[in-house]
């Protein structure tokens, strides 16, 4: 408190100088309507700006469960597009979906926490392992498109194979053309894939989407692969040189969606059974 009483006489000059200052402002303000209006108008100017600002600061410091809430409601609408889908195939009127495999494929929201695409082959690391229920095997999909498939999980962490990888190929289907052909990355453009066997009289169709085909287990078909960009083809080959763009916009991948096939373990099983008879 002492302090506190020396450090005001000491500085007596200057706070009677403030606080005069204070008071002529106060009294031009007051008495004076041009500057009574200019003190307003700027006052509220500035007000209006530090809220602002404090608006922005509070929406970005909350981005992360915003972000948070948008994956878990796109893993819903996920799997209620997923199982219309399943429910009205393209198949005879007279076919009927059992709602058990209509329903087979469950979603479960990862962040990424690591992603590489410069390599010959990408991986990507998940922050859900099999304490989440993740097993390896599973499809993984962002909101825009095929990801890849789990390889490794520890409990709490998986790593994913890319689309981007040497050896990953997915079943897919033309929309428009309707033919189904494998989609593979050639080791280049992380922007860029090449889809094969497509038979020179197919019909090609410049921007027509590529799909997740009828013939994946670990993806629901309709998932988007890339689009078609350009199409080449070669006199000596029996097949379209296809190109597509990506559909998955890998520089930005945040959240992901893992696709367990409830029915898979049963699908493979009885596939296995028959391998001796196929060759």
């Amino acid at each position: 408190m002492l302090e506190l009483f020396q450090f005001i006489i000491k500085s007596r000059n200057f706070i009677l100088f403030v606080l005069l200052e204070v008071l002529s402002f106060y009294f031009i303000i007051n008495t004076n309507n041009y500057w009574s209006v200019r003190f307003f108008n700027t006052s509220n100017y500035y007000a209006a700006k530090i809220l602002d600002w404090s608006n922005k600061a509070k929406e970005y410091a909350q981005l992360r469960q915003v972000n948070t809430d948008l994956a878990e409601e796109n893993r819903q609408l996920h799997t209620l597009l997923t199982q219309l889908q399943q429910l009205k195939p393209q198949a005879p009127t007279s076919y009927k979906t059992d709602s058990i495999f209509a329903t087979r494929f469950q979603y479960t929201v990862a962040r990424v926490i690591n992603n590489t695409t410069q390599h010959p082959n990408n991986y990507i690391t998940l922050d859900k392992g099999t304490a989440d229920g993740i097993k390896p095997g599973m499809g993984v999909i962002s909101p825009t498109g095929v990801v890849g498939k789990v390889k490794q999980c520890s409990e709490n962490m998986s790593i994913v194979t890319s689309i981007l990888h040497s050896d990953f190929m997915v079943s897919s289907r033309l929309l428009k053309a309707n033919d189904i052909g494998p989609v593979k990355w050639d080791g280049i453009n992380p922007n860029r894939m090449k889809m094969l066997y497509i038979s020179r009289n197919t019909k090609m169709y410049r921007g027509d989407s590529v799909v997740t085909s009828e013939f994946n287990s670990i993806f629901p078909s309709g998932i988007l692969v890339g689009r078609v960009i350009g199409v080449r083809e070669m006199p000596d080959q029996t097949f379209h040189d296809i190109t597509l763009s990506v559909g998955t916009d890998f520089s930005s991948l945040s959240f992901v969606y893992v696709v367990e096939n409830k029915l898979q373990g049963e699908q493979d099983k009885l596939e296995k059974a028959t391998e001796p008879e196929r060759k």
